[in-house]
């Protein structure tokens, strides 16, 4: 290979590839349209109180009994991790007027779900460190990728500035979800209708999603014997679940049930406030003591979410590799975990996409 393999995207399927291509020396370049790297990986921390822990606003647990990439990279990079927190009683929310029912929750006791020391963000910063930094060009928006008769490829990207650079490439990893490479990127000569079709019904993961963090300066729903763990048929937040470092604060965070459109409406302060008076119907008055409320909406976040993905998730059954043919064939891959059939959706389809799609690309290496 004469040229770069360019990988579109700095998530977590793009740097894995970027790590692994390095390892076998085989050239690349990361282009990423966010000013950061990590994609749909995002921990925050309380900017005037870093020390009360960084809390996931993006995917937050991993299965080490079922998924090895994932168990396998955690260990190979020294990465801390511990249990999710589950003790204690489980509060049920079936009416508006009426108090939350307790009960315990028989668990499988089988079943870990994992979770990073420092949030998923510190596995991103650990993959960030095994290749060189200026691999990663942050604010270079791919727009256009081209392939001519002699079967070379340019890769055109938007700069922060409004500047276009072109980048040649013997081969280009879409490490990015499929319905943004269908709406954000031009191809030449066009992509076939039916790779089209396949990657527009792809539904972007979380990307109809929200997740709100509340942080406290203790756990202090466990002194009360509750897990924290809420299922709620009313709202806004139909699952919360502990979200507290190993040590030190407390944190509760939640998924909504309420549609991307009914939150757009309402506007974050009102979305934020529902919040706050189901925590404290659940939790009591301490609940009102946050040091600090995260918001992250996806469904606004034109990185993650195209209009298609305000509707339900529905269509599991899509997930998987797009059928690339024809003279596209051996050019572009799909990597993502949109593109894994067997654990889309989670870190590990994430992982073993950026594998499958590395696997591809020395075979062409060795071909070539």
């Amino acid at each position: 290979m004469n040229n770069p393999v360019i990988i579109v995207g700095a998530g977590l399927s793009g740097l894995r590839a970027a790590s692994l291509l390095t390892e076998q020396g085989i050239k690349c370049r990361v282009l990423e349209a966010r000013d950061r790297i990590g994609g749909r990986i995002l921990s925050s921390s309380v900017p005037d109180s870093p020390d009360l822990g960084r809390f996931d606003l993006g995917p937050t647990w991993f299965w080490p009994q079922y998924e090895s990439h994932i168990a396998n990279l955690v260990k190979e990079l020294n990465l801390e991790t511990f249990e999710q927190y589950k003790d204690g009683e489980i509060l049920i929310e079936r009416f508006q007027i009426k108090p939350p029912e307790r009960c315990v929750l028989k668990e499988n006791s089988d079943e870990k779900w994992v979770r990073l020391t420092g949030g998923v963000q510190s596995l991103i910063e650990a993959l960030a460190e095994t290749f060189p930094s200026e691999i990663v060009e942050l604010e270079t928006r791919v727009k256009k990728i081209q392939l001519n008769e002699a079967g070379d490829i340019t890769v055109e990207a938007e700069l922060s500035d409004g500047k276009r650079k072109k980048f040649p490439a013997d081969a280009v990893i879409l490490a990015l979800p499929p319905r943004l490479v269908g709406q954000h990127i031009e191809f030449s000569p066009s992509l076939p209708p039916n790779l089209i079709t396949d990657i527009v019904q792809k539904p972007t993961w979380m990307a109809g999603q929200a997740k709100v963090v509340a942080v406290y300066d203790r756990p202090f729903w466990r002194e009360l014997g509750l897990s924290g763990y809420v299922l709620s048929a009313v709202g806004p937040l139909e699952e919360i679940y502990d979200a507290s470092p190993i040590k030190g604060s407390g944190a509760l965070f939640g998924f909504f049930g309420m549609p991307p459109e009914a939150r757009k409406k309402m506007g974050q302060d009102k979305v934020l406030k529902l919040v706050g008076d189901q925590l404290v119907k659940l939790f009591g008055s301490e609940a009102k003591n946050s040091k600090a409320i995260f918001y992250k909406d996806w469904s606004s976040d034109s990185e993650t979410t195209v209009e298609e993905d305000y509707s339900p998730l529905k269509n599991y059954q899509s997930y998987g590799q797009p059928p690339v043919e024809g003279v596209w064939e051996k050019k572009i891959i799909f990597a993502g975990t949109e593109t894994n059939s067997q654990c889309s959706g989670h870190l590990e389809g994430a992982l073993q996409s950026a594998e499958q799609a590395v696997f591809k690309v020395t075979n062409l290496n060795s071909k070539s």
